[in-house]
């Protein structure tokens, strides 16, 4: 699972902001339009980001089409310290 990470968060440039997308839907599930708006992001930028993290199987999608609500997947449940521990060696962790 580390492996998976390094590669998803530290491996592109665009980790940061899968990151961020990360921790938002941790805190508050959201669908797309709601999480370019609230981190500031483009709205393309944020759903090429949530495939990587679906494809990852970090997050998952509740409902269809543009109303969808991004959240934590139970794999990224499960491996949370792992994340946590990753984000933190790569400076992400502003928690």
């Amino acid at each position: 699972m580390e492996a998976s990470l390094w590669r998803v968060f530290g491996g592109t440039r665009g980790g940061a902001n899968r990151a961020r997308l990360f921790r938002a839907v941790e805190e508050t599930p959201r669908n797309t339009n709601r999480l370019a708006t609230d981190l500031e992001l483009d709205f393309k930028t944020v759903s090429h980001h949530q495939e990587v993290l679906l494809d990852a199987n970090l997050v998952q999608r509740s409902g269809d089409h543009y109303g969808a609500v991004y959240l934590p997947s139970e794999l990224a449940r499960r491996h949370s310290e792992t994340i946590d521990s990753v984000f933190e060696e790569l400076g992400f962790d502003d928690r």
